[in-house]
């Protein structure tokens, strides 16, 4: 019969614990359900332990047997649970984890016996100083064993007498398919928190009214949105053909206000758009169009101002150029938008103007 540990144990509101894994968290579920209030173990890989002393230091004994041994008759209080470790390092821990002591318990299921002797004597003194006369002690007492309920085998006291109704009087803790069902749910909660946290933070990012997904798509339209937001739902709800061809225009403004619309390969590029064609030459490649830009002496090099007007040193050819490429994507909305934010950029801080103006040429946006 080994002992795995005898002495003086301090106890603070006539408590202590036995704990199997990290982080104890005692609730008001560690008794629910039982029938004795003096050994709580309604919580997995817990025991929490009741004292007749409300604080000072108390004998306890904690045994480990091979099987069930009888109860002896210097024990007043007697009760026995059900408990299996959740892992292999289970501690006697004094309250608060001032102090703790490991218990080499395997992990098996364990009847857990629980004795007391001298409660009320020592309830009444309330707390003891280390040269006070002791009048309670504990024993604590495990074998291997099926789980069972609970159950008080004596009781003579006032104290042991009050836990045990107490403890008739808690809601048994969740079933571990009502814990699952619980975390399921937590879990959901904060989930859904996070994707509303999201949404509201990508309202707030769009203006206060969130635009679909083709819209959100677009290069630019987040700008747009925040300089005119009118204006991108009322583009949006144009027909194709009207969104193409505010695409052609946007380009066309774009290499006008650049000084670009008469240098010839721009030109070309603008009259097949007009006819519904593919780019030409150097349109075809991205660099290639930006390298001749810089390289042909008949484009102009012209600078234009940051819309916000921040910066005012912006090559306004460079941001001209990409509206010809916008005004060619195969998805509409896109075409018209943003090809309209690449005029925009290009007239700098007087887009307002620009806008003044696509409103006068498309008279379905006058009313955005």
């Amino acid at each position: 019969m080994p002992v795995l540990f005898e002495g003086d144990l301090h106890v603070h509101y006539g408590q202590f614990y036995v704990e199997s894994q990290p982080g104890l968290n005692i609730t008001g579920q560690v008794r629910g359900g039982q029938v004795n209030g003096l050994c709580g173990a309604a919580e997995p890989g817990t025991l929490f332990l009741i004292t007749g002393l409300h604080t000072g230091e108390v004998h306890l004994t904690v045994e480990l047997h091979d099987e069930q041994v009888p109860v002896t008759d210097e024990w007043e209080e007697v009760v026995e649970v059900s408990f299996r470790p959740e892992t292999e390092s289970v501690h006697l821990v004094q309250w608060a984890g001032e102090a703790s002591w490991p218990l080499p318990l395997p992990q098996v299921d364990y009847r857990v016996r629980y004795c007391a002797s001298g409660m009320d004597a020592a309830s009444d003194q309330d707390s003891r100083l280390d040269d006070e006369p002791r009048f309670d002690r504990y024993l604590l007492q495990f074998w291997p064993g099926p789980p069972a309920p609970d159950v008080v085998v004596r009781e003579t006291s006032e104290s042991a007498a009050y836990w045990n109704a107490h403890a008739k009087t808690l809601p048994p803790p969740p079933t571990p398919q009502e814990r699952a069902e619980a975390e399921l749910r937590e879990r959901l909660a904060r989930e859904q928190a996070t994707k509303d946290a999201v949404h509201a933070a990508e309202v707030r990012r769009w203006g206060g009214r969130l635009p679909s997904e083709r819209v959100r798509a677009v290069n630019g339209s987040l700008t747009m949105v925040q300089l005119d937001s009118d204006l991108v739902a009322a583009i949006e709800d144009l027909d194709a053909d009207t969104q193409r061809a505010l695409g052609r225009w946007s380009a066309r403004r774009a290499c006008v206000a650049a000084h670009l619309a008469e240098v010839d390969w721009v030109a070309r590029a603008l009259t097949a758009l007009d006819h519904d064609l593919p780019l030409p030459q150097p349109f075809d490649d991205h660099n290639a169009a930006f390298d001749l830009l810089i390289a042909d002496p008949n484009a102009p090099h012209t600078t234009t101002t940051s819309l916000d007007g921040q910066r005012d040193n912006l090559s306004q050819q460079h941001m001209a150029l990409p509206a010809v490429w916008s005004a060619a994507a195969s998805d509409p909305l896109a075409a018209g938008l943003e090809s309209l934010f690449h005029a925009m950029v290009a007239y700098g801080a007087d887009y307002p103007a620009l806008l003044a103006e696509v409103r006068q040429e498309f008279p379905r946006l006058r009313t955005a």
